[in-house]
């Protein structure tokens, strides 16, 4: 892996896998829904739609047109605190695919009549995830454990907040937030020293601004959020508090997570589906933020066992309290990750994402001997150190249903 900036100071990080022929290539920018506010919440995905809108040099339908004619492919994503743009193709393409990506980024055309009709298409995207309560219940789970703050707003924004949303607006948030100090672009595969004279000629005349934005740190305020929906099921999260992107915590949390709910050996699934059969999805995560992070449980079961499914969790994460996990657990899960990670890192795609992300949110750039050794080094005394964090204060919960019965009195507090 190499690391370089571009004349004007933007970062790049480019890895070479001379025996592949493909080239995974990201553009990744620091600029999500953390960055926006009440006002504005869902400009960071709205962009990211209109990008795909043309250039003058390039419209919609030839953006789509190039890349299916060299067989490949370019999309973006927006999370609460970056966004993506990417694409893969063989490496004799990889000039052209830039060129394309390149004009999509700094010369878009963002006309009125375009994103008139993108508010429509993004409109269906949030009504899509509405009718899901299986996805929605998780915008609901980080309002309650971040109420107020940005980290607890939804990616997609709202219909009301979206609809006044300019041209100039979008332009104002790109000049603050797409600016050389955010952005870093990240490359793996078939690629050779001549990328770098590529990069310095499409990204290179990118002015370099001084808009440093400064976040607030979120706190756990721990509530409890229900939603009423006619649904089949009751869709539940819980959410305790986790470590950040920088807590050296974070490699213990994710073997906890193993065992607590990541996997299909982990204590809630074998407990709440197979033995009881209570519930077809029941899972666990852990996300970590910049300078905080969200350990969240999920369920949906039918309504009538809505409680009995909530005692279940509660009695889980009690034994996990009190006796910590077993030499098995923790020795399954540290395999269990090692092995994830190695599979993660044989293609080209996973190891441009893992660079840029890591570049961009200031995270170490470790070998892979050095990734397996801080698994290695997860002992029952981190363990218990990190549980001790999670169950700190009272959790986070959300509820998406027809009933808040089941949740009305349910104690919050009881694993403190």
């Amino acid at each position: 892996m190499e690391k370089y900036t571009l004349s004007n100071g933007i970062r790049v990080v480019i890895e070479s896998m001379p025996n592949v022929r493909s080239v995974s290539f990201g553009i990744w920018i620091k600029a999500g829904s953390r960055t926006e506010h009440r006002m504005n919440n869902g400009i960071s995905h709205f962009i990211e739609h209109m990008l795909f809108k043309g250039s003058d040099r390039y419209s919609a339908k030839d953006i789509a047109e190039l890349f299916d004619g060299i067989g490949g492919n370019v999309n973006a994503f927006t999370s609460k605190e970056y966004t993506c743009y990417y694409f893969k193709v063989l490496d004799i393409h990889l000039p052209l695919a830039v060129d394309v990506l390149s004009e999509m980024l700094l010369h878009a055309r963002l006309g009125e009549d375009d994103m008139e009709k993108e508010k429509k298409v993004i409109f269906e995207e949030i009504a899509m995830y509405e009718d899901t309560p299986d996805d929605l219940v998780h915008d609901l789970i980080a309002r309650a454990a971040f109420d107020g703050h940005p980290l607890s707003f939804p990616i997609l924004g709202t219909e009301e907040l979206l609809a006044p949303l300019t041209p100039q607006d979008l332009r104002s948030y790109m000049e603050r937030h797409y600016h050389v100090d955010d952005i870093v672009i990240s490359a793996a595969g078939h690629v050779d020293r001549s990328i770098y004279d590529l990069l310095e000629k499409h990204f290179g005349g990118l002015k370099r601004r001084v808009s440093k934005v400064e976040l607030e740190k979120p706190q756990f305020t721990g509530q409890a959020l229900f939603h009423y929906k006619q649904t089949e099921q009751h869709h539940i999260c819980l959410a305790f508090p986790g470590c950040s992107i920088h807590d050296p915590r974070q490699t213990a949390m994710l073997v906890l997570n193993n065992v607590i709910g990541g996997s299909m050996s982990s204590r809630l699934f074998q407990e709440i589906r197979e033995n009881r059969g209570l519930a077809y999805s029941v899972y666990s995560y852990h996300t970590a933020y910049e300078d905080s992070g969200l350990f969240t449980i999920y369920t949906g079961t039918a309504p009538e066992q809505t409680s009995e499914v909530l005692e279940l969790m509660i009695g889980v994460l009690e034994d996990i309290k009190k006796n910590g996990i077993t030499d098995n657990e923790l020795r399954k899960s540290k395999e269990q990750m090692k092995g994830n990670l190695i599979l993660s890192l044989e293609s080209p795609s996973g190891r441009s994402n893992r660079h840029g992300k890591n570049e961009l949110m200031g995270i170490r750039h470790e070998t892979l001997e050095e990734m397996i050794r801080k698994i290695d080094d997860v002992s029952h005394e981190t363990i218990r150190e990190t549980i001790g964090m999670m169950f700190s204060q009272p959790f986070a919960l959300a509820m998406v249903g027809e009933s808040d019965q089941a949740i009305a009195n349910f104690r919050r507090d009881q694993l403190v």
